[in-house]
């Protein structure tokens, strides 16, 4: 079994999780000519395991076999903790596991002894972008956990993203990710709030997203997501249902830290209301954009 530690070779890489991320990640990996299984509670048939470049396996345990590093991409921490403790009934001798999904810190971090005593080894690497990213090599990490475990991760890191933040120990990742996510969050709402005046001023909208892509004001998110915002596009990077679960946990976070958060706080309304009104599988920009043309 390869350890990935002289840098060049990751081995065998499994994939607990084939939705968008999981999916894309799958994909992104196989492309690069890595070894690749995959597992979701769903099944995947062999078709799409053929279209991801990936080996479906029947469950879990088949997965860990077969696997160096284990990759987890799940929906939130409740189905996060229910595959790690069903991996901590794994033989997980030389194994690695990295746990890449929007989830608390503890969620991970309070599962160490038993990932330990198994066997094996964790991290947390949570995605910052998309599936678009993923698919290019272009997003980001935000890695917790010990150097050498790191180390260990890294050439599969380097296939997936270019921004690559080692942030400190176990759960230092998912830390990392909510406060900038936190600030993505408070970034729509805002957006929201000020088109809404600037419509009332008289200006429209092409105008302004115009201004606001040549400003100091404007990232990254803004730039790819103006066509969403113009109506341009139908594109679904990522869904209201998924954000709003996010800015859930990012309210619930602040919370437990003592922080009042009242930014993130409107702008979990704010999505919520665009959920109900119908929304929630389209992308989070189209809050935005809606708001706009009722305001």
């Amino acid at each position: 079994m390869s350890d990935g530690r002289d840098g060049t070779d990751s081995g065998a890489i499994g994939i607990i999780g084939l939705g968008r991320m999981g999916s894309a990640m799958a994909a992104r990996l196989s492309g690069q000519g890595t070894r690749v299984s995959g597992w979701t509670r769903s099944g995947i048939d062999p078709r799409r395991a053929g279209r991801l470049g990936i080996a479906a396996v029947a469950d879990i345990p088949s997965l860990v076999a077969g696997s160096d590093i284990v990759i987890l991409s799940l929906l939130d921490d409740a189905a996060v903790a229910a595959v790690l403790d069903a991996l901590c009934r794994c033989d997980l001798s030389g194994r690695l596991v990295v746990e890449t999904s929007t989830v608390a810190p503890d969620t991970l971090r309070g599962r160490t002894d038993a990932i330990r005593g198994a066997g094996g080894a964790a991290i947390d690497a949570p995605v910052s972008g998309g599936p678009d990213l993923i698919a290019s090599g272009r997003a980001g990490l935000y890695i917790g956990g010990d150097d050498g475990d790191v180390a260990r991760f890294m050439p599969v890191a380097r296939l997936l993203a270019d921004r690559i933040h080692h942030v400190g120990g176990l759960g230092a990742g998912a830390a990392a990710k909510i406060v900038n996510n936190m600030m993505l969050a408070g970034f729509w709402q805002t957006l929201k709030e000020s088109l809404e005046v600037g419509k009332r001023l008289g200006l429209d909208l092409a105008t302004m997203i115009e201004i606001l892509c040549d400003s100091p004001a404007a990232n990254a998110a803004l730039r790819r997501r103006a066509p969403v915002v113009l109506g341009e596009s139908d594109a679904v990077g990522f869904s209201v249902t998924g954000v709003i679960k996010d800015i859930a946990l990012f309210v619930e976070t602040a919370e437990a830290a003592g922080v009042a958060a009242p930014a993130i706080a409107a702008a979990l309304d704010s999505f919520a209301a665009h959920r109900d009104a119908g929304h929630g599988d389209e992308d989070l920009a189209t809050m935005v954009r809606e708001a706009y043309r009722s305001a």
